[in-house]
């Protein structure tokens, strides 16, 4: 036994020194430019070699610990890669001169300084922040009443959830330029005027295709919620002469405060973020007099001012850290929204 405790931790010293060597000279060749065409193979197996080195040590103590932590690896390694380094990184060029490639030298707040100076991203801020009330409201209103429809036992609810699910398998893109079709020529018989040509009523046009594309996905988590409701509690509500109105109001909402939270976060977040049916639906196109200056881009919404400051007028310092101000803002108010719903969970 101890003979092969000895064994074993030979083994493990073996794999855990020669990764974390092959792991070293990875990255010295990474940053001296050098073996291009086997640093990335020898990166893979030092961390390989790393992983099986914790798990050939021998400890009984903390053994479980290590393998739980192996397995959390390739997803902490993914999330670090693709969303903290970036992060970081977008932080960090938000401050320089960088034009996607390089940066030159810092400008410090110079870049935050000049997109607060452009009545255009105020007021795509402005837009923003309309448009993710109006929708909030509108979005779970709607997905709510669908919700009751499809669970009060009417013939053919299954097509129902189906029907009112399927325009959120379409493609953002592709949904706006469907909508544009109908706006530009077949609505327009009805209204003499496309909808898109003026800003309110453009705007007004992205809340209707928002709505039609995402209410059917909030109205299934209602219905997850409405029918996990106790039958007996619902029983019991209809044997003491509640009417529907008041079972509604007074048994069914305060049990799924849980999901009114889940469905405006998610309502909140998806708004905040709209750029696709912004993009192929209007462009970002509308006239509107702003801080005494005439814009050209009324209904062009916050992603969609960050993604044409960066790619279209290639300046990505200044989108980059509109991109930071942005996530700021959504991270703000994605708190206080879940802070205040689960305050007014607990209440009901």
């Amino acid at each position: 036994m101890n003979a092969n405790s000895a064994s074993r931790k030979l083994l493990s010293l073996i794999c855990l020194i020669g990764g974390a060597v092959m792991l070293v000279v990875s990255l010295v060749m990474d940053f001296s430019g050098s073996g291009t065409s086997y640093r990335g193979a020898l990166l893979v197996i030092g961390l390989v070699a790393l992983l099986v080195g914790l798990y050939l040590f021998p400890t009984l103590k903390y053994h479980r610990r290590i393998i739980y932590i192996i397995f959390l690896v390739p997803l902490l390694f993914t999330f670090v890669v693709t969303v903290i380094i970036p992060l970081c990184l977008g932080i960090f060029y938000s401050f320089t001169d960088w034009t996607g490639i390089q940066y030159t030298q810092f400008v410090g707040f110079g870049n935050y300084i000049s997109m607060f100076q452009d009545p255009q991203f105020i007021w795509s801020i402005l837009m923003t922040f309309v448009f993710v009330v109006v929708n909030m409201i509108l979005v779970n209103l709607i997905a709510f009443l669908l919700a009751l429809l499809c669970t009060n036992g009417i013939k053919g609810d299954g097509f129902f959830r189906a029907a009112y699910f399927l325009p959120n398998l379409i493609g953002g893109i592709v949904l706006g330029y469907i909508w544009q079709f109908v706006f530009n020529n077949v609505l327009i018989n009805l209204t003499k005027t496309s909808l898109l040509v003026q800003t309110k009523s453009a705007m007004l046009a992205i809340v209707v295709v928002y709505i039609w594309q995402y209410a059917g996905y909030i109205m299934l988590i209602y219905i997850t919620g409405l029918t996990q409701v106790p039958k007996d509690v619902l029983e019991a509500a209809q044997i003491d002469g509640a009417n529907a109105t008041q079972t509604l109001f007074q048994v069914k909402i305060p049990m799924i405060a849980s999901t009114f939270t889940i469905c405006t976060f998610l309502t909140l977040t998806s708004a905040f973020k709209q750029f696709d049916v912004n993009l192929a639906l209007t462009g970002g196109t509308g006239s509107a007099m702003f801080m005494g200056k005439y814009l050209t881009s009324g209904t062009q919404m916050l992603a969609l001012n960050i993604y044409n400051t960066a790619v279209s007028k290639n300046n990505y310092a200044l989108g980059q850290a509109k991109a930071v101000l942005f996530f700021i803002i959504l991270a703000c108010v994605s708190l206080i929204q879940v802070r205040v719903s689960n305050s007014r969970e607990v209440e009901l």
